[in-house]
């Protein structure tokens, strides 16, 4: 194990915080090889926002420590994940005369940072400027301008904003634990670096990350992010409906949707029986394993339809020949994929990390690791990009560096 190329990614979500830390492998299109996974119950976020931060702060260090024992190593700084209500999205453009006749990546850097310079409201902060297209004089959707010619470049960028409190506690809590947050990434963004093809992204995929808290919705079409959304429904409105709909506790039945739990009525057979926990008041109990699958159902099909409306109403109802694909804790559910297929009407597959992952993968191979072991991904691609040890040996000092690094992000932000 090189220490140098050793990057952690954290996940901290409404349910469980994940940790992950891995060894960046190879140097153009870095592999990471799973070293450490930690996993700790969260207690301190709501809806994906931290609102206790002691709370959360003990989430962080158990699942570090955990993962730090297991990859027998000390991490100092993370690839912190964040999403929720407070992520605004919008397009920008940015305008720039040309001077020379080929176009220069100069003259890219200047048409992105014209593109950049949006008025941030002081409550906000920037997270991802993604270039999506660029137009020279009048021909629109190039994707890489360099070299060609032209008086007149254009380029349409994807700002990602946050809110700045929810940033800061996150980045407060993370530093309470005794670490520093390297970069704070935009989780469905992360994920889809685990499970996202290019091919997907390319035809036109909708990632759906079903979370305790929150369903986060990311939109991919001819490469690039194209929309994203938060619903404030997830996996804990499920619960809360079983608790009242069976009348048992918030841990009964929790464990029942995990173990018993199916979000596709029509799989389930009539003759399956669930025992339920006895009380004084209700003594022992029995159900049928069908009620069960239909309170799960039927919010399951609401939270759908929701996700439904929200990508017609982005314009990418018919764009989506890459279909769609259910990611984080809720996708590991028996019958998701049929329920969601019959609701969207197209190809529905879950999306578990695979690709580009090596060492201890077999511990991760789960659609509630796709965010953590996207961020780890991240920290990979950010370390090699970055000129990042092992192999570099450049002056950190020279004004030139802090350039190349700005460079390296947008680079990297090609991404997405």
């Amino acid at each position: 194990m090189n220490v140098e190329r050793v990057v952690a990614g954290l996940d901290i979500g409404s349910a469980k915080t994940t940790a992950i830390i891995a060894e960046a492998i190879g140097d153009r299109h870095p592999t990471i090889r799973i070293l450490g996974v930690g996993q700790a119950r969260t207690t301190g976020l709501r809806r994906g926002i931290v609102s206790d931060i002691e709370e959360t702060t003990r989430s962080i260090q158990k699942a570090m420590q955990d993962a730090e024992r297991m990859a027998g190593t000390r991490i100092e700084s993370i690839y912190a994940g964040i999403a929720g209500e407070h992520v605004n999205a919008m397009t920008s453009t940015g305008i720039v005369a040309v001077n020379g006749e080929e176009i220069s990546r100069a003259d890219v850097d200047r048409a992105n940072d014209v593109a950049r310079a949006q008025a941030i409201p002081q409550d906000r902060e920037l997270l991802h400027a993604i270039p999506q297209e660029y137009t020279v004089d009048k021909n629109a959707g190039v994707r890489d301008p360099i070299g060609m010619i032209g008086t007149r470049l254009e380029t349409e960028m994807y700002l990602v904003t946050i809110g700045s409190s929810p940033a800061m506690n996150l980045r407060k809590s993370v530093e309470r634990a005794g670490y520093r947050v390297r970069d704070l990434v935009l989780e469905p963004l992360a994920s889809s670096l685990a499970v996202l093809t290019e091919d997907e992204k390319e035809l036109g995929v909708a990632l759906v990350e079903l979370g305790a808290g929150t369903t986060d919705i990311a939109i991919f079409h001819e490469g690039k992010i194209r929309h994203l959304a938060t619903l404030v429904y997830g996996g804990n409105i499920v619960t809360n409906d079983i608790v009242h709909g069976l009348g048992v506790t918030q841990a009964d039945a929790e464990r029942l949707k995990e173990r018993y739990g199916s979000a596709y009525e029509p799989m389930v057979d009539p003759e399956d029986v669930i025992q339920l926990p006895s009380t004084v008041a209700q003594g022992d109990r029995q159900i049928p394993r069908e009620l069960l699958a239909h309170i799960i159902h039927q919010r399951m099909d609401e939270i759908f339809d929701m996700v439904h409306r929200e990508i017609h109403g982005a314009g990418y109802g018919s764009r989506l020949a890459g279909g769609i694909v259910l990611t984080g804790g809720g996708a590991a559910m028996e019958g998701i994929t049929e329920l969601a297929a019959s609701v969207f009407g197209t190809g529905v597959r879950v999306g578990v990390p695979g690709e580009h992952i090596g060492g201890l993968s077999d511990s991760v191979e789960a659609p509630r690791f796709a965010t953590a072991v996207g961020l780890a991904l991240y920290g990979a691609n950010r370390l090699v990009l970055s000129g990042g040890p092992p192999s570099s040996k450049r002056n950190f000092n020279s004004p030139g560096v802090d350039k190349l690094a700005k460079r390296m992000k947008n680079w990297l932000e090609d991404f997405f």
